[in-house]
């Protein structure tokens, strides 16, 4: 608890945890292709696959195109996890940075972020490539969060480069998340502490290896207090 209050920065997942759905699986089934799609979220966020093997074959199974994602963003605003709104203004209130953090794509999370009050410099995700006709072109693989853990090394460039805190960085970094990719932030470099959030999706796995385990935002709010 002690960790939580005095964080520098919280980095929160996004499918699962800030937003009660898991984007590309809303995506797929818009697509025609939600059930096979989800099948490899569950492998991915369980941990059975590699995160990058499990994104490709998703991808893969109904290739978005640039106006089709356009189109569901049109469609489908962000649907916020109870609590959230309040736990992130909380926590700017105390001078704390919120970066969000996802396998997810950024695309889909910058209107998550507009709600939240989070700048867009602070989304660290992947990016969906397009040709110039606006049709699918696949992922770029240089995005950390591309592959299996990749957010720890996320939260590893955060640490280094973004000096809203100090000119050195910032020492104590919360990662917070319902999979095993989010697990994984938490290693040498990386997050400090690793909150599971099972309020949406409850991974034992995940929540095994957490530091703390909660079902609701609102506890997370209390123990700010």
């Amino acid at each position: 608890l002690e960790l939580w209050r005095t964080a520098e920065a919280v980095c929160f997942d996004v499918d699962s945890t800030v937003c009660v759905d898991e984007g590309i699986d809303e995506l797929a089934s818009y697509c025609g292709a939600g059930e096979a799609v989800a099948s490899w979220t569950a492998k991915a966020m369980g941990g059975t696959v590699t995160f990058q093997q499990a994104l490709a074959a998703r991808l893969g199974l109904f290739r978005p195109s640039l106006s089709v994602v356009n189109q569901y963003l049109t469609s489908h605003p962000p649907k916020l996890t109870p609590g959230i709104r309040e736990l992130v203004e909380k926590v700017h209130s105390r001078g704390t940075q919120v970066y969000l953090v996802s396998g997810g794509f950024r695309q889909m999370i910058e209107p998550a972020a507009v709600l939240l009050g989070i700048p867009k410099e602070n989304i660290f995700a992947n990016r969906l490539v397009f040709d110039d006709a606006g049709g699918f072109d696949g992922f770029d693989e240089d995005e950390p969060t591309s592959r299996s853990g990749g957010k720890a090394t996320a939260i590893a460039l955060i640490k280094k480069v973004c000096v809203h805190f100090s000119t050195h960085g910032y020492k104590r970094m919360v990662m917070i998340g319902d999979g095993a990719t989010d697990l994984e932030a938490r290693m040498p470099g990386g997050a400090d502490i690793f909150i599971c959030f099972a309020g949406v999706q409850m991974r034992p796995n995940v929540a095994a290896g957490a530091d703390w385990c909660v079902t609701d935002f609102n506890t997370l709010a209390q123990g700010l207090d």
